[in-house]
């Protein structure tokens, strides 16, 4: 029986939303490796929108889960839909939405709160022992609601991707109570509990 896999999106776009190539490469990978596939988003109003072309702020208002059934062609369902019982494991892209409409990292930093139905779902997918995936900036979710949690990004210094953000020495260097393993970019995990 094929694995089923929830993906929850944040948006559409690297500065206010999922970021679209880790959000393509999930889904490229979930596909290869036969998983059903079902995205969620969360029907809120995005923290903010971003000009991506000019990469400035924008006057205007967009919701999450319209925007991102622009990277679900559509099939994509609201956030609270999820249930844990009809899921295998979820998901989380990376991009800025992680930080900006998932939780409030990016404007409170380690003292953010994470939306309600996010919080909820990590929270049941932990309890029931499920996996837990969070790419890029989303581990943040993680060290917010699972204090002491294990979370894997990367490797700490590398001199080939100078000015690339080191997303778990900034988790953990925001004061967060989480443990950071180093791994190369082709050996990652994230592991909360025994995952």
């Amino acid at each position: 029986m094929a694995k089923r896999v929830a993906v929850v999106l944040a948006g559409c776009g690297v500065y206010d939303g999922s970021e679209i190539h880790e959000a393509s490469a999930v889904l490229v990978h979930l596909s290869r490796g036969g998983a059903t596939v079902q995205m969620f988003a969360p029907n809120i109003e995005q923290m903010h929108v971003v000009n991506h072309l000019k990469g400035e702020p924008a006057e205007e208002k967009r919701n999450v889960l319209v925007e991102s059934a622009r990277l679900a062609r559509g099939n994509i369902q609201d956030l609270s839909k999820l249930s844990v019982k009809d899921h295998d494991a979820v998901i989380f892209p990376g991009g800025f939405g992680a930080a900006k409409n998932l939780c409030t990292w990016a404007v409170q930093g380690k003292d953010c709160s994470v939306n309600g139905e996010v919080k909820a779902a990590l929270q049941a997918f932990h309890g029931e022992g499920k996996p837990i995936g969070l790419c890029c900036i989303s581990p943040v979710l993680a060290a917010k609601v699972f204090p002491g949690c294990e979370v894997t990004v990367g490797i700490e210094k590398d001199e080939r991707y100078a000015g690339w953000p080191k997303i778990t020495t900034t988790v953990v260097s925001m004061g967060f109570e989480v443990k950071h393993e180093l791994k190369r970019i082709t050996n990652t995990k994230s592991s909360i509990g025994k995952y």
